[in-house]
């Protein structure tokens, strides 16, 4: 008799390990990355008594939360802006907080995190989510879609006729079209992507 295999996981897929809503689509059900690959998601432990003048600010209240073995995992605000943190030391959200910022290569992008649940917490709803802007997300489903394409053994040709359309790709010699070269470009960006690339999408992109 030989023994079920369990479905392997990777090690650097960056998400945690919590168990989804049965009746929830992949749309409908939270991702809860952990806090190495997400650098949007903010650290809080209870505030230390510093005697400040500063009025508080309302109590997080959490739509969504996930509790594992030390930490607790929550979600304030709605949609694609919503803003993901983690209470640390058995902290509840209804406790006075304080954000941590470990002091490496990545805080900048963890104080930009701060601030959008600051802003949450003062004037809600949280203020956008700068890391995928309009136009990004736009490139990401061309992306997506060429490298499903390739996928299903497209040509490239193919690909970029239904991506621009069958008239504007003739108007042009294929060999030397502009549209080839974008879309040989779209299809290796949707591999790199599907490859493991999607994490760098928790990142603010930054200039070379």
């Amino acid at each position: 008799m030989t023994q079920s295999r369990r479905p392997r996981r990777s090690a650097c897929a960056g998400g945690c390990n919590f168990p989804a809503h049965p009746s929830h689509s992949a749309i409908e059900e939270p991702v809860h990355w952990t806090t190495e690959a997400d650098l949007g998601k903010v650290l809080l432990i209870a505030s230390p008594s510093l005697g400040s003048a500063g009025a508080p600010l309302p109590a997080l209240d959490p739509n969504v939360t996930r509790r594992s073995a030390h930490e607790l995992h929550a979600i304030h605000g709605d949609g694609a802006d919503a803003v993901h943190v983690v209470l640390l030391g058995g902290i509840g959200p209804d406790q006075p907080l304080a954000a941590v910022v470990p002091l490496d290569t990545d805080a900048p992008d963890r104080i930009e995190a701060i601030s959008r649940i600051w802003g949450g917490l003062h004037a809600p709803p949280p203020p956008a989510d700068l890391r995928l802007t309009p136009q990004r997300r736009q490139r990401l489903r061309h992306m997506l879609r060429a490298f499903d394409g390739r996928a299903c053994r497209a040509t490239y040709r193919e690909i970029a006729e239904v991506m621009f359309g069958v008239s504007r790709v003739a108007s042009d010699s294929w060999k030397t079209s502009a549209l080839r070269d974008s879309t040989i470009r779209l299809v290796r960006d949707g591999l790199a992507m599907v490859d493991g690339g999607y994490r760098d999408l928790l990142r603010r992109r930054r200039r070379r």
